[in-house]
């Protein structure tokens, strides 16, 4: 949520400083707040909080939702603590066991809403998800004093129970760090696709169904966490951990896939040794601070790894996430190679009436992680099946048309996800051919989320997710109504600003093969970036077949430097070069007949315009001519080339009406050929 507002401003707000809530059991080192926290109506208190918050969805506006959600997240956060260094021994090896399985069943949820969060995907679903908490809140408030008679002297002495007592920092930092490690990489099980993805047709595996694997391997690893190791056992571990985040770095498509599956196994076995030796620190207001200022500390430096020519000291973070892999994996094995080598079921000492209820309880958590990945392989298997008989239905048929969108990683102009939306607007425009600009939300400061897999199987289209989420790209995907028969994925020339991505494919239109070039350029202030970019550009045009469409955002203006470029060293030609009132999106051809230009307005799903246009195949490319006249009145054309009425009709200017998208800026205009 905080990301949102830099995202307006493509600048910092201040409003980054909520993240401090991250920090709030720091109070918890003052022993009053410590006592107060633990106070039974205080705690039933924060409860309330952090289930409220969730109601932030239906908050009027992006502020007073941020607002909230900080109050809940900094109230969660005193709840974990307290709860997690209190009780007897059994009372908090189910309580860590019940934080990781239900990182597990936040998987398998998101699985079902195809990458989405339920709690912020829809109306219905958040207060399905509220009611829920609500109920769960009130029997934890109505429990807990049972509990507390049954562990009357745990706060203080179960602590001092445990067979050893950690480092609160080494164990904070490797706990901290295992947080962001399962966030960042693990929080969707579509993300090490995206690590992974390359160009058509050799892509790499699929987030569905190959995200099953990933599910698979998580459990794998929870399995495996059973285990007692030995040091030596250990310490090959780590190595075969280490490995294999840096095969996911490094390597490309299954080869990068199976190393980000093995880090999985990795990742998950050494979450309940690592819970346990943190929950048995003797300082929990210091162990769990110093998690959480680790957290937010790699949270911000993943975000300059990628925004790094907005921030201060960008410069110095840029494309740097091998450094932020690196240091994650050092901070977790720290904690794991210096540790007690038992599992979570003897790091805490446990009397021998308790060694049954113990034992039954690992049989119902087997059991329920099973019953989750179950699910979860189902839901993915269901949502295979549904995306296959979508796809390929599209006609054939000699006219196509394409668009070219910047939605802004699916958020709206009020902060809300609009993917329902979108998928909306696409599938009335009618486009055959769409490319998204800002497409990657595959980051967990935007929210682990997959617009290409989730709108391509909503529309039942074809996918091309662009360069790789480890490319430090803002992300440009491509959907086809039709075939997409090869891709190449391209960074390009970017020595100043962010990296600027492109994808340049073939698409096969029912046997005829038409060749798309898309790319989002650098800002309008790297004018090196540009002129780079716009030669790079240039190039893949050139080299294309005889038959090319590019869709571009290149920021600059018509008859500009860079427009020149794409014009005459691409050999293309624009849709429509009267139109002077462009900044941004540009459509350009070779080969193909152009039929129709329109530009619709945004009306407040994203920041920006759609434009789209209609082309025809020429039967004969060594004998055809292109329509040179344009005409705004559709009677003049056939039927079948008129752009979807819903949009209304020819519109001079801006269309200033931010609730309904409408043609505008001199459109829609057709073109024929001069009598």
């Amino acid at each position: 949520m905080i990301y949102y507002f830099p995202l307006q401003t493509l600048a910092l707000t201040g409003l980054e400083v909520f993240a401090v809530a991250f920090l709030s059991p720091v109070f918890l080192i003052i022993g009053p707040c410590w006592r107060l926290a633990n106070n039974k109506y205080i705690l039933a208190l924060l409860r309330l909080t952090v289930v409220g918050s969730l109601a932030s969805y239906q908050a009027p506006n992006a502020s007073i939702r941020l607002f909230i959600l900080a109050a809940g997240v900094s109230s969660s956060l005193l709840v974990q603590t307290v709860t997690l260094w209190s009780g007897n021994s059994l009372q908090r090896f189910i309580r860590i066991w019940g934080f990781i399985l239900g990182k597990m069943m936040l998987l398998v949820l998101r699985i079902w809403y195809t990458s989405l969060n339920p709690v912020w995907s829809s109306q219905a679903a958040n207060t399905v998800v509220l009611t829920i908490g609500l109920v769960a809140a009130a029997e934890r408030i109505y429990s807990v004093e049972d509990e507390r008679k049954q562990g009357a002297n745990a706060t203080g002495n179960t602590v001092r129970k445990a067979v050893s007592q950690p480092n609160w920092l080494l164990s904070g930092m490797a706990f901290g760090s295992l947080m962001f490690l399962t966030v960042w990489i693990f929080g969707e099980v579509s993300l090490i696709s995206r690590w992974a993805v390359s160009g058509h047709p050799h892509t790499g595996p699929d987030p569905n169904p190959y995200g099953g694997t990933v599910l698979l391997g998580l459990a794998h690893g929870l399995m495996l966490s059973f285990w007692s190791w030995s040091s030596v056992a250990s310490f090959a571990w780590f190595l075969i951990g280490i490995a294999s985040s840096a095969g996911l770095l490094y390597l490309h498509t299954w080869s990068a896939a199976v190393a980000g599956n093995i880090l999985a196994v990795f990742t998950m076995c050494v979450w309940p040794q690592l819970a346990g030796r943190f929950v048995g620190c003797l300082h929990p207001g210091k162990a769990m601070s110093t998690a959480m200022f680790t957290y937010v500390l790699e949270l911000f430096f993943c975000v300059w790894c990628t925004a790094y020519k907005f921030v201060p000291g960008g410069v110095y973070a840029r494309e740097s996430s091998h450094l932020l892999l690196g240091f994650i994996m050092l901070c977790i094995g720290l904690g794991f190679l210096t540790g007690s080598k038992k599992d979570l079921n003897s790091i805490f000492e446990v009397k021998s009436d308790q060694k049954p209820f113990f034992k039954k309880s690992t049989e119902y958590i087997k059991l329920l992680l099973w019953l989750f990945v179950g699910a979860g392989l189902l839901g993915l298997g269901l949502r295979y099946r549904t995306y296959e008989k979508k796809l390929g239905r599209g006609v054939p048929k000699r006219d196509f048309s394409a668009m070219i969108w910047p939605f802004r990683f699916a958020y709206d102009n009020e902060g809300w996800s609009n993917l329902e939306g979108s998928a909306t607007l696409l599938n009335q425009t009618g486009a055959d051919f769409i490319t998204v600009l800002e497409s990657d939300a595959s980051k967990p400061f935007i929210g682990n989320n997959d617009p290409t897999m989730w709108l391509g199987e909503r529309l039942g289209f074809y996918t091309d997710f662009g360069p790789s989420t480890r490319d430090h790209t803002w992300g440009i995907m491509a959907l086809s109504r039709y075939p997409i028969v090869k891709s190449t994925h391209h960074l390009l020339p970017s020595p100043e600003g962010e990296i600027a991505p492109a994808i340049s494919m073939t698409v096969n239109f029912t046997g005829r093969l038409i060749d798309f070039v898309v790319a989002h350029f650098g800002n309008e202030e790297e004018d090196l970036d540009r002129k780079l970019q716009a030669i790079a550009v240039s190039k893949l045009l050139k080299t294309s077949s005889k038959q090319v469409v590019f869709l571009g955002y290149v920021t600059s203006a018509p008859g500009s430097r860079d427009y020149t470029e794409l014009i005459e060293n691409g050999n293309v030609q624009d849709i429509d070069s009267t139109d002077r009132d462009r900044w941004c999106s540009y459509i350009m051809y070779r080969g193909v007949i152009r039929l129709g230009y329109a530009r619709i307005s945004h009306a407040g799903l994203s920041d920006s315009e759609v434009q789209m246009a209609k082309f025809r195949i020429p039967d004969d490319l060594d004998n055809y001519v292109d329509n040179d006249r344009i005409v705004t009145d559709p009677s003049q054309v056939p039927e079948d080339v008129h752009f979807n009425p819903r949009f209304g009709s020819y519109k001079d200017g801006h269309n200033y009406d931010e609730s309904i998208h409408h043609f505008h800026m001199s459109t829609p205009k057709y073109f024929k050929q001069t009598n």
